[in-house]
C-alpha cells in the first residue's frame, strides 16, 4: 500500500484522496472517462480513464468500475515511485510523479531522465524533465504537454 493510501485511510478518507489526485493532476480531464474500451492515439484498447491493463475491444464499465479500477491503479503506481525513486519526497511530488507513473507506465517512469535527476539530488531539473514526455506515436500531443506542464508544476511546488 502507499503512502498516499496509507495517510487517506488513516484520515478515512481514500476517496477524498483519489478525488483529490484526479482534482490536481487531471487524470480524468486528460483521458476523458470512457465506459467502453476504445483505441487510444497508439491503437492500444483503453478504458475508464485511461487504463489499459488487461482492457480488450468491446469491455464496458460502469462508472463505479472505473473509480475503483482508478483508486487501485494510482496506489499500485504510488507504490511503484516510491520504490524507485530513492531520495525524500513531499506528497506534492509523489502525487505528480504517480500521475507521470500511470501515464506512461512505471517502467517507463523508473527508467526516466527524471527518476535519475531526482535519485542525484537535482530536484528542480527533475521536475522539468518530466516535460520530455509529450509525445505518443513519436509525435508531440498538446494534451500530454498541458498534462506534463501540470504534473511539472506541482513537482515543483512539492520541493518548496
Amino acid at each position: 500500500m502507499s503512502r498516499l493510501v496509507k495517510r487517506s485511510m488513516w484520515g478515512g478518507a481514500l476517496a477524498a484522496t483519489a478525488a483529490g489526485i484526479l482534482a490536481v493532476t487531471n487524470v480524468g480531464k486528460d483521458e476523458g472517462l470512457r465506459l467502453k474500451a476504445y483505441r487510444d492515439l497508439v491503437n492500444v484498447p483503453t478504458a475508464c480513464f485511461g487504463e489499459t491493463l488487461g482492457i480488450k475491444m468491446g469491455m464496458t464499465f460502469t462508472k463505479a468500475q472505473c473509480d475503483e479500477l482508478l483508486l487501485k491503479r494510482l496506489d499500485e503506481f504510488a507504490g511503484k515511485v516510491e520504490h524507485c525513486v530513492k531520495k525524500p519526497m513531499s506528497d506534492r511530488t509523489l502525487v505528480a510523479f504517480t500521475s507521470m507513473a500511470y501515464n506512461v507506465g512505471s517502467g517507463g517512469f523508473c527508467g526516466s531522465t527524471t527518476v535519475r535527476l531526482y535519485n542525484a539530488g537535482q530536484f528542480a531539473e527533475a521536475c522539468r524533465a518530466m516535460g520530455y514526455w509529450n509525445k505518443a506515436g513519436g509525435r508531440v500531443i498538446p494534451g500530454l504537454t498541458a498534462r506534463r506542464a501540470r504534473e511539472t508544476a506541482m513537482c515543483l511546488e512539492g520541493l518548496k
